[in-house]
């Protein structure tokens, strides 16, 4: 009886280490090398050093992880190739496709999303480049007999990788400045250890964070004033495209008509959402979790509501948090889908509650990609044609773009609106505040969405709309400065995102030792 010939023949754990160390350069980091060739100020020669020097020194830690986790591991090391092989393809083609970094802020952004976000980003052009550079090659890792020779041997050739890129490493010395000053860009697009040692540092800084919130110090409400403040939470809304704020479009055609309506030029203190909200809801732009500010107005004694068609907020610890699909079970006949499912019953609930100090927070998901399209109403579609997601909109821009002015229309009518309900209410003195956790790219140097780190990310992903209106009479507002610093009782030309906390502090009348007057963008109450 004849065997049956194999398809694939053993081969030594050391073929098969520089086979799939080779494979790794040659699928996974061609980005990384782009960018050292794209930003090496070097001269020819010294470029093509550099480059062959990391080229040599990934060639080498590739070889001795995969030696190691094969010998080690055997079958859990294969299993262990192939799902780095399959986050390796999909890494690879945001970074290509989205022009995005594997840092931690882009690990923690994948953690904090759910599939309703992300199932935007799939299509067939991803299941492809997944098969191609993903599949196959973890197949490949699976499959392959390895004859994996003696402890000795492996021994010698990890050791001998080791030194080898040691040594590369000296002769390569007097490039550390450059380094250092590249690391989150070269740590960003290296494969796999980009997202490997960033998702060990995520976890790490994820423990070291404490549970519990600093607790502020304790307020009071110092007047008996009926007073309702609504905060609203934007996503992704960039200044760039609002017409507020000098945009040639018309994105605002209902806010610009609106009366008392103040705009301010303001930045974020971060470019995604969990830290850009917390930012929103801090005294201070800190990395510590202090007791924000629904929580303190809640333990202060006023009313609080979060109503939320979004997630990836820091701990929210009052009695009432309620969602858009919760929103849609007692209001059957408003779409959930959108943002306008959050302003239903809103003046009925503040009217009816028992207390006089009242806040709203409003969580919305108006302009988060990639899907913009499917962010408002089909009435609201003024600009067309439209991307149907930012896949598509890399093929045109300008599709992309109408897309995304078009969820600006959408927040335009969504603000006007509240605006309209609060001025009804003759009881109360309101007012509005409208804030974004972070802008967008729409394309700008080929990048798109959000999330790039802060000392690389461009303008229009950290310049936002900061919008307030306050009913007749209810509290005079600071002037602002023309020039860079403020003086005592001004406001600086730049807001940042923590002077919501302390105006919402004044509005509600909550004397505090954590409220800052040079944070509030009103003057003390009379």
């Amino acid at each position: 009886m004849k065997k049956t010939k194999k398809l694939l023949h053993p081969i030594s754990l050391f073929t098969f280490s520089c086979i799939v160390s080779i494979g790794t350069l040659l699928l996974y980091n061609i980005p990384f090398f782009n960018y050292v060739i794209d930003n090496s100020n070097e001269n020819a020669s010294q470029k093509v050093f550099l480059t062959a020097s990391l080229v040599v020194v990934m060639l080498m830690l590739n070889f001795m992880m995969t030696y190691l986790a094969m010998f080690l591991m055997r079958m859990v090391g294969r299993i262990l190739l192939a799902i780095l092989a399959l986050i390796n393809a999909t890494a690879v083609y945001f970074i290509l496709t989205y022009n995005v970094m594997m840092t931690e802020t882009t690990i923690g952004n994948v953690f904090n999303t759910r599939y309703s976000e992300a199932s935007g980003f799939f299509s067939w052009s991803l299941w492809l480049f997944m098969f191609a550079l993903g599949l196959l090659p973890a197949l490949y890792c699976l499959l392959q007999p390895v004859v994996y020779g003696r402890a000795k041997r492996m021994g010698a050739y990890c050791g001998g990788a080791l030194a080898i890129a040691l040594a590369v490493v000296l002769a390569n010395v007097n490039q550390t400045l450059w380094i250092s000053k590249h690391d989150t860009e070269l740590g960003g697009l290296l494969q796999p250890w980009s997202y490997v040692v960033n998702t060990i540092r995520l976890t790490s800084h994820k423990h070291d964070k404490q549970s519990e919130e600093l607790k502020l110090p304790d307020g009071m409400i110092t007047d008996d004033e009926k007073a309702v403040v609504v905060l609203v939470i934007g996503e992704s809304a960039r200044k760039a495209n609002f017409q507020l704020y000098g945009y040639e479009r018309d994105t605002n055609p209902l806010l610009s008509r609106q009366e008392g309506l103040q705009i301010y030029q303001a930045t974020s203190c971060a470019t995604y959402t969990t830290a850009g909200t917390k930012a929103i809801l801090e005294p201070e732009n800190s990395n510590d979790l202090y007791e924000l500010l629904p929580n303190y107005a809640f333990r202060t004694g006023a009313d609080v509501s979060w109503r939320t068609s979004n997630w990836g907020e820091p701990p929210i610890h009052i009695d009432e948090y309620i969602t858009a699909k919760e929103l849609s079970t007692k209001y059957p006949d408003e779409n959930r889908r959108y943002d306008a499912i959050l302003l239903k019953g809103l003046r009925e609930r503040i009217a009816s509650s028992q207390k006089n100090k009242v806040l709203i927070v409003l969580h919305t998901s108006t302009s988060h990609g990639p899907n913009y399209a499917d962010k408002y109403p089909t009435e609201f579609e003024v600009y067309k044609p439209v991307a149907k997601n930012v896949e598509e909109g890399e093929k045109n821009v300008g599709m992309l773009v109408n897309a995304y002015d078009n969820t600006i229309r959408y927040t335009d009518f969504l603000l006007d609106s509240l605006i309209n309900t609060l001025r009804t209410m003759q009881d109360w003195h309101s007012a509005m505040i409208y804030v974004s956790d972070h802008g967008e790219s729409l394309g700008e140097n080929k990048m798109f969405m959000h999330g790039v780190p802060m000392k690389l990310a461009p303008k229009v992903q950290y310049e936002i709309p900061f919008l307030v209106w306050t009913s007749e009479g209810f509290r005079r507002y600071k002037p602002t400065s023309p020039d860079k610093v403020a003086t005592e009782g001004e406001l600086p030309a730049v807001l940042e995102q923590h002077y919501v906390f302390h105006s919402v502090l004044n509005l509600l009348s909550i004397q505090s030792p954590a409220y800052k007057k040079a944070f509030d963008i009103f003057e003390a109450k009379d």
